[in-house]
């Protein structure tokens, strides 16, 4: 049994504690914010995450799992601590690090013996060396302690499968005995393990939020392709899947990349670039293309309605992606604002996700259920891929709609099916006729 601290009890940090303590190891979760710790130790979840509340709690009850908002109480023991707080995005597009610099800070003056500080929060390349200077020049007294880098690779909606099966474990040191510590610490994970240079393993957290974000960017231009030329993204994708050198993942075409992770590391990755007088030309046109895929959805119900003021419009989910309740750079925001803008009344609804976009945005009207939400609606327009979507009696959407209009922003339905129940559909990169029918471009099944 390890003595581990985890600073930052938001979704990395929670899972972080949560998984370790799992794996039998001794955890003290640490946040600054006295009413998330209080709810904790409640038993009350911050956020949403399938399987979190029920590993937390059997955690807690083994007395392996522990909540504090004290930095003594939290490193008396330590040997390992990992900092995960947030680093939101700052106003040129770089990494605020504001929140690291106050764990640092606050580490360096409470360590109560040799520590291994371990950067688990997405951070510029050289953060490693800047929170060793911080710790170093803050410390009340030298202790020794060395810093690794662990950059986390969890999805939203599937963290906690994703922190106990890694595809692999990254750690970057100029301490090889420190890195050797946190690779035993991973070991039960039973994942490669790539050991390098800090800034090396900086490097490949931000290279690889970038090549998924380009993958999803470049399927979203072959998808305006298709639209312009017959064909349909759903089957192009599916061919291209089956190369090995492509893979099937992250080529759905639709509203584009959101969340707490693309959007803003795609950003400092390219102020990053350019801060050393690289033009990050391939980036600038991963978030342009991501920017257009909004706009281009109001074009296309704008002109199926003919014009959009006055009419009410349904966002049928409204987090960034399903099995989480993060609205944090969420397409249906964008579209929300962007239909107002143009006369539109918005209403909405999610499984888990309207508390959030209450407060984010109050002037949402919020359904109880889909079918609520489709009553007397002009248009729907499908922002959240959530299951249960694809489960709804559509003929009962289409009769309680004015207008049966539903633009899918997510290609969840089959266009056919969807001209057979009677609505005007559209989807994305699905290859329309030139009388604005889906082409069926695959046989009939034989």
């Amino acid at each position: 049994m390890k003595e581990i601290t985890v600073v930052g009890t938001g979704y990395v940090g929670l899972v972080t504690a949560a998984g370790f303590s799992d794996l039998g190891n001794r955890v003290i979760a640490l946040d600054v914010d006295e009413a998330k710790i209080a709810g904790l130790n409640k038993g009350q979840m911050p956020i949403y995450e399938p399987g979190l509340e029920e590993m937390v709690a059997r955690n807690v009850a083994a007395e392996r799992l522990f909540f504090t908002t004290s930095y003594p109480e939290a490193l008396q023991n330590a040997e390992f601590v990992f900092i995960a707080v947030g680093t939101p995005e700052g106003v040129d597009g770089e990494a605020d690090l504001k929140y690291v610099r106050s764990a640092a800070v606050s580490i360096a003056k409470d360590m109560a013996g040799p520590l291994i500080v371990i950067n688990k929060s997405t951070v510029p390349v050289g953060t490693g060396d800047w929170v060793a200077d911080i710790i170093s020049s803050e410390q009340r007294e030298p202790i020794i302690f060395s810093v690794v880098s662990c950059p986390e690779f969890l999805r939203e909606g599937s963290a906690l499968l994703d922190f106990m099966n890694p595809a692999r474990t990254v750690l970057g040191s100029t301490d090889s005995d420190a890195a050797e510590k946190v690779a035993q610490l991973h070991l039960p994970l039973r994942a490669p393990i790539v050991i390098t240079n800090l800034r090396t393993a900086e490097m490949i957290k931000y290279a690889s939020n970038a090549f998924l974000a380009t993958k999803i960017s470049f399927i979203n231009e072959i998808a305006n392709i298709c639209e312009e030329l017959g064909a349909d993204v759903k089957e192009v994708t599916s061919g291209m899947g089956y190369d090995p050198r492509i893979g099937p993942h992250f080529l759905d075409a639709g509203l584009g990349y959101g969340g707490s992770c693309f959007p803003k590391d795609v950003k400092a990755l390219a102020h990053m670039a350019a801060e050393k007088g690289r033009h990050p030309q391939l980036l600038q046109a991963v978030m342009d293309i991501n920017i257009d895929r909004r706009r281009l959805l109001i074009e296309r119900t704008e002109n199926l309605l003919g014009s959009l003021d006055g009419k009410t419009i349904g966002l049928l989910g409204l987090t960034f992606k399903p099995n989480t309740d993060d609205i944090r750079e969420a397409p249906s925001l964008d579209l929300a604002r962007l239909l107002m803008e143009k006369g539109a009344k918005i209403r909405g609804f999610d499984p888990v996700g309207m508390p959030r976009t209450k407060q984010e945005m109050p002037e949402i009207e919020m359904a109880e259920n889909a079918y609520e939400l489709a009553r007397d609606c002009d248009a729907i327009l499908v922002c959240t891929e959530w299951n249960e979507f694809q489960h709804l009696d559509l003929a009962r959407i289409r009769e309680v709609m004015r207008c049966p209009v539903i633009v899918d922003g997510r290609n969840i339905y089959d266009p056919k099916q969807m001209s057979e129940v009677g609505f005007h559909y559209r989807g994305v990169g699905r290859g329309y006729g030139p009388d604005g029918q889906p082409v069926n471009s695959s046989p009939e099944s034989r």
